[in-house]
């Protein structure tokens, strides 16, 4: 009895130790930044460089077009949309602020235009399929999570992102369903899409 009761504190000290080493591991992620690659290129879609930006609240200061236009913060989602809407369209964001998960309003109705971002927007199960270039508006976490959709078939979307945190890749894919008349991207916490007129 003895013996059998020293086993099961032996494994629950090490179920402890395990699962104290995976929380820490999860809540500072940090650990797996490799700091002399923050702002490196990992990625690149139709010429827009996407930056490695080590931990997910990093900054390397303010990026800043040419002409003064605010591009957002280096090198946060925000900037690399923004700055891939600049390079490839030539499109200012009437409101060059904001926090990606702002850059979606439910109040407006699907398809219809977004003043802020002079984009027309879509709603997760909008009529409307994605497309590649699109934005895509997760609301992940209190500032949520932007990305250029990159590749779009009829049951899958791929995403490029930059800022997916330290040790996540720059594309990534979700299922893409057409149930009652509307195209849904399963993934949790999509908003909708933002696309050029």
């Amino acid at each position: 009895m003895l013996l059998s009761s020293r086993k099961i504190i032996i494994s629950i000290i090490i179920l402890l130790i395990l699962l104290g080493y995976g929380f820490c591991h999860f809540v500072y992620a940090d650990l797996d930044v490799d700091e002399s690659k923050i702002g490196m290129v990992v990625d690149e879609f139709n010429g827009v460089k996407v930056y490695y930006n080590g931990s997910i609240n990093n900054v390397s200061g303010r990026n800043v077009s040419k002409d003064g236009y605010n591009l957002g913060l280096k090198y946060q989602c925000v900037e690399f949309i923004k700055r891939y809407y600049y390079e490839r369209f030539n499109h200012k964001m009437p409101d060059s602020y904001g926090h990606a998960k702002d850059f979606f309003d439910d109040s407006i109705p699907d398809g219809s235009l977004n003043p802020k971002r002079n984009l027309l927007q879509f709603h997760n199960g909008s009529p409307t399929k994605p497309q590649v270039d699109d934005i895509i508006i997760f609301d992940w976490s209190k500032y949520g999570h932007v990305a250029i959709i990159s590749k779009v078939t009829d049951n899958e979307i791929e995403i490029v992102q930059q800022n997916p945190g330290p040790t996540a890749r720059s594309r990534t894919t979700f299922p893409l369903i057409f149930r009652d008349g509307g195209w849904k991207i399963d993934s949790f916490r999509v908003l909708g899409y933002l696309r050029k007129r």
